[in-house]
């Protein structure tokens, strides 16, 4: 069993099929199909089923791919390893961030480390929390940027600041720049959030739907907007309102194209943390990309205290 066998198995798991995985990795299918039928005779035991005209993983396929995910990775971080110590200001440095933290101070951060590490291809992609950390287990980025913290035991987590969720509308609200006592007073409300769906974290209607209960009021009405610009677009226009990130409203605020709605029971907030993989490979380059990181989100702390 090697890394191109187990590469191989994931492809075609993540592909849905050995013809999309011989598309992906360039090579003929029945090359592929090969492959995964001596990794299977090797094992002894099939990886994957035909179910209702689909390829599947089977039990024994579902067993098999964290550590298939853990072993393609380590044997990425031995060759980057060994490249590192010709080049060890180079290399590629992968960062995976939700897509709501990729705003002015991301945009700061990779900047300032262009500007000291030119010879380094930095790439940059969003996703949801958990995708952010399935690409960090896989080896697929080298740096996530998420919020929560996951328990996983794979991955490293630091906290890098708890960021305050605040209540946002627009400027002519009738409660603009004004306090209520209690969330309770905002039930009535219409509320703009994220849809609710698997493995997303991110100030989704749940969230908000939770508050809410916690203090037995029941559900509230609420508006379904999966993109965080066209929320803040009909929070301006009077559509509703929404709780929202410090972070994520901070331009609009400062510009005084929203206003806020002050609470006094709501006491709320999101980690936004850094995801690793624990025993993970990190270059120099990848180091320092951290330190940045942190110096940048550490200055933030510095000014909520």
């Amino acid at each position: 069993m090697d890394s191109d066998a187990l590469s191989t198995f994931l492809t075609v798991h993540r592909r849905g099929g050995i013809s999309s995985a011989a598309k992906a990795l360039h090579r003929s299918q029945p090359a592929i199909s090969r492959r995964i039928a001596l990794l299977e005779q090797e094992l002894g035991m099939p990886l994957f089923e035909r179910i209702a005209g689909r390829t599947m993983l089977s039990d024994a396929g579902r067993v098999m791919v964290p550590y298939a995910e853990r072993a393609v990775a380590a044997a990425q971080d031995a060759e980057n390893a060994v490249r590192a110590l010709a080049r060890p200001d180079s290399g590629p440095v992968a960062l995976a961030v939700v897509g709501t933290l990729a705003g002015g101070r991301l945009s700061a951060i990779l900047k300032r480390f262009a500007t000291e590490h030119p010879g380094v291809d930095l790439s940059l992609r969003t996703a949801t929390s958990a995708e952010i950390s399935g690409l960090i287990r896989r080896g697929e980025a080298t740096i996530g940027l998420r919020f929560d913290r996951d328990g996983s035991r794979d991955l490293d987590c630091e906290l890098l600041f708890a960021e305050p969720l605040q209540v946002v509308c627009a400027t002519d609200h009738p409660r603009a720049g004004r306090r209520v006592a209690r969330l309770a007073d905002l039930r009535g409300e219409r509320w703009i959030a994220f849809p609710e769906a698997p493995g997303r974290r991110e100030i989704a209607a749940s969230h908000i739907l939770a508050l809410f209960q916690t203090r037995g009021l029941g559900d509230v009405a609420w508006t379904p907007v999966d993109s965080l610009t066209a929320q803040k677009r009909l929070i301006e226009a009077g559509f509703g309102i929404a709780l929202l990130s410090q972070i994520n409203a901070a331009e609009e605020l400062e510009s005084s194209a929203l206003s806020t709605i002050r609470v006094g029971d709501l006491d709320a907030s999101h980690d936004i943390v850094t995801v690793t993989r624990r025993g993970g490979f990190l270059s120099a380059a990848s180091r320092r990309l951290l330190e940045i990181i942190r110096a940048a989100y550490g200055g933030v702390k510095a000014s909520k205290r």
